[in-house]
């Protein structure tokens, strides 16, 4: 997931570019959470400094308190409510980038697997996939079991 990367909602009306910078190894998380906000089994995120996202279009902001008790707010198109990135007041600078709206989405390949004690039963991963039955508590801890793209 190095270099340049664009991106942009569902009807077009926002696109992006994120640009070389910081940032982690993209994973699917398997919460209820996340299948609540996708309507589907998992969602794929990568982390990022924010920093390095330059956007183009109109984004609406929704506000959300995680489990956790982290403060997220989650960015979206305002025409077809495409959700692109999200940030919470744990992570300062970082936002999480929603992967299905890259462009190049087919060549996301998770580094791990989070919230796996909630997956669908019919979700079968791979032997050596690295999994966590929640999530990393800590940025450290982040780092340590994701990784650096």
């Amino acid at each position: 997931m190095k270099g340049e990367r664009t991106g942009g909602c569902l009807c077009g009306a926002v696109r992006y570019t994120l640009h070389e910078g910081f940032r982690m190894k993209p994973y699917a998380c398997h919460c209820t959470d996340c299948q609540n906000r996708t309507g589907s089994a998992f969602s794929e995120h990568m982390l990022f400094v924010l920093a390095d996202l330059e956007i183009d279009g109109e984004l609406d902001i929704a506000e959300y308190t995680q489990p956790s008790g982290a403060q997220s707010q989650i960015f979206g198109c305002t025409k077809c409510k495409a959700r692109i990135y999200a940030v919470n007041n744990t992570r300062e600078g970082m936002a999480s980038l929603r992967c299905g709206t890259l462009d190049d989405s087919a060549s996301v390949v998770p580094a791990a697997h989070l919230w796996v004690r909630s997956k669908q039963p019919w979700i079968v991963l791979p032997d050596d996939a690295k999994m966590m039955d929640e999530q990393p508590r800590s940025n450290e801890d982040w780092l340590a079991f994701v990784g650096i793209a």
